[in-house]
């Protein structure tokens, strides 16, 4: 076997010990994890964000508040997003009206208190799995680190028999060591450029949110 096989990716890997093959399992397994949750998340933002808007577009255009909340309702599909603050809010607002003798300061604080529900529901939807994708990218790199000490440790181990080393003797096994730390760098920068993102774009549909509840309470202040 020559020296370009021997020091191949795959061949590094099978000559690890067996504690760094452990921890480049590991890794891996958490990388693939982590793509997983990616993917999904960037369908569940996208979504989130595409409803807002057509929600918002829907909202604005001045139509009947009754009527967009029985079209929202009549849908199989659960509403989402800013449709469900809508619906939580105005179903509160209207069962609270029916009850004629209570005062508007309450019909409106049941109306808040309900449409603050449904938001805390969305923001929890929204910031699912964020929480694994920001530990990956704090923790897989010193997780790949450690495989690398103990690489390191058994490479020189390895040589305490040998009357002389030499660079041939010690490059392979700190080359399979090194691989544990390339794996965990692997695993640490796509977690930590898609939590950034995904926490940025969670940060402003959570505005966008919070500033439809401020202005549907408005709304439903002038109409009562």
């Amino acid at each position: 076997m020559n020296a370009s096989s021997d020091m191949s990716f795959f061949s590094l890997v099978a000559g690890a010990s067996l504690p760094v093959q452990l921890v480049m399992l590991i890794l891996i397994i958490t990388s693939l994890f982590s793509w997983w949750y990616i993917f999904i998340k960037v369908a569940t933002v996208k979504r989130a964000e595409r409803d807002a808007e057509d929600f918002e577009d829907t909202f604005w255009s001045g139509g009947d508040l009754n009527k967009l909340y029985d079209s929202i309702t009549s849908h199989r599909r659960k509403p989402q997003g800013m449709a469900s603050i809508f619906e939580a809010g105005f179903k509160e607002y209207a069962r609270h009206k029916q009850q004629t003798r209570m005062d508007v300061s309450d019909v409106m604080e049941g109306a808040r208190r309900a449409m603050r529900a449904a938001y805390n529901r969305e923001m929890d939807e929204l910031d699912a799995h964020l929480p694994f994708l920001a530990s990956v990218g704090s923790v897989s790199p010193y997780i790949g680190l450690f495989g690398t000490v103990w690489g390191i440790m058994n490479a020189f181990r390895g040589l305490s028999s040998v009357g002389q080393a030499t660079l041939t003797q010690v490059a392979p096994g700190i080359a399979e060591a090194l691989v544990a730390t390339a794996i965990g760098l692997f695993a640490a920068i796509p977690a930590v450029i898609a939590y950034n993102r995904f926490a940025s774009s969670v940060d402003r549909l959570s505005v966008r949110y919070e500033s439809f509840m401020e202005e549907f309470t408005n709304i439903l202040q002038r109409k009562s």
